[in-house]
């Protein structure tokens, strides 16, 4: 058995004091939402908390989903880059950006600087995206939507470079006998957030998995556990969206939590099983529940 963690949108606090400069442009409105109402919404003692139980479940790898700054301050990237490290060795843990990652201009660059090695291919090179990690019985593909946008604008991109090397990567992993696993940020179908929040080219995302397939893809960004489905050549292919790891309140599907899937080789091929764990109203951390997929 292998076991996976999927977790996401930790929103490191508290922010580290911006400087004057710091706060042109979307970083101005992005501070003023974080101290009038989203400072409020990400509890880190929860996060350690999930952190903590995360470890004890014995992951063979976890899989970050993005989001793990605010605004892209430069201090933040330093504190999200020691955040990582706290979760293990980067050939035990992956990374795809999300859009608070990659806030403004200068972000894709500090992405790469102080993340890279939880983004490399088996080779241990950063060699952007998509990147490909052989594990046991799986493939994990990180993909990367995260871009910078203009203010008030949460949507994400993947640009004809990358799916043109994800529709070929997704092909060329189909006849080897793994379970391939897509990890990106943004829901990657239609209608899977709001206006201003959507993976603008989730049309031809969804057209990629309909001529290659997959056998589960992993995401952020809408605060939210959820089960959706896209269809692929054999049959329809889970998507699963992570709640935030930090939510401190809210309903059992938004509170702090992360999934677990675990893989066994069978007889007809390779099985999984999926559980949620998070924080329970009682203000534990358990189980809230299975993931049962309908394939």
């Amino acid at each position: 058995m292998f076991r996976l963690v999927h977790l996401s949108d930790v929103h490191l606090g508290p922010l580290p004091q911006p400087r004057v400069r710091d706060l042109i442009g979307k970083r101005f409105f992005g501070y003023v939402n974080w101290v009038g109402k989203r400072r409020a919404l990400h509890d880190m003692g929860v996060l350690q908390r999930i952190i903590d139980d995360i470890k004890a479940q014995s992951p063979d790898h976890i899989a970050c989903a993005g989001d793990l700054v605010n605004i892209a301050l430069p201090d933040e990237f330093v504190a999200a880059t020691r955040f990582m490290e706290s979760l293990g060795d980067p050939s035990r843990v992956s990374l795809v950006p999300g859009n608070h990652d990659a806030y403004v201009g200068s972000s894709p660059a500090d992405i790469e600087k102080y993340w890279s090695r939880w983004m490399t291919t088996d080779s241990g090179r950063f060699e952007g995206f998509p990147y490909i990690r052989l594990m046991g019985p799986l493939a994990l593909v990180g993909l990367n939507s995260g871009v910078p946008t203009s203010p008030f604008m949460a949507t994400g991109w993947m640009g004809e470079k990358q799916r043109k090397n994800f529709h070929s990567a997704m092909a060329f992993l189909k006849n080897q006998g793994l379970a391939r696993v897509v990890m990106i940020h943004h829901p990657p179908y239609q209608g899977g957030a709001t206006f201003g929040r959507t993976l603008t080219d989730a049309s031809r995302f969804e057209k990629i998995i309909s001529e290659t397939g997959a056998e589960l893809i992993l995401h952020g960004h809408n605060h939210v556990s959820s089960l959706a489905y896209i269809k692929g050549p054999e049959g329809r292919v889970p998507v699963i969206g992570a709640p935030s790891a930090s939510a401190a309140r809210g309903s059992a599907t938004h509170r702090a939590g992360y999934h677990i899937f675990d893989f066994d080789r069978t007889e007809t091929g390779i099985k999984i099983t999926g559980q949620t764990r998070g924080l329970l109203e009682s203000g534990e951390i358990g189980a809230v529940g299975t993931i049962t997929f309908k394939l």
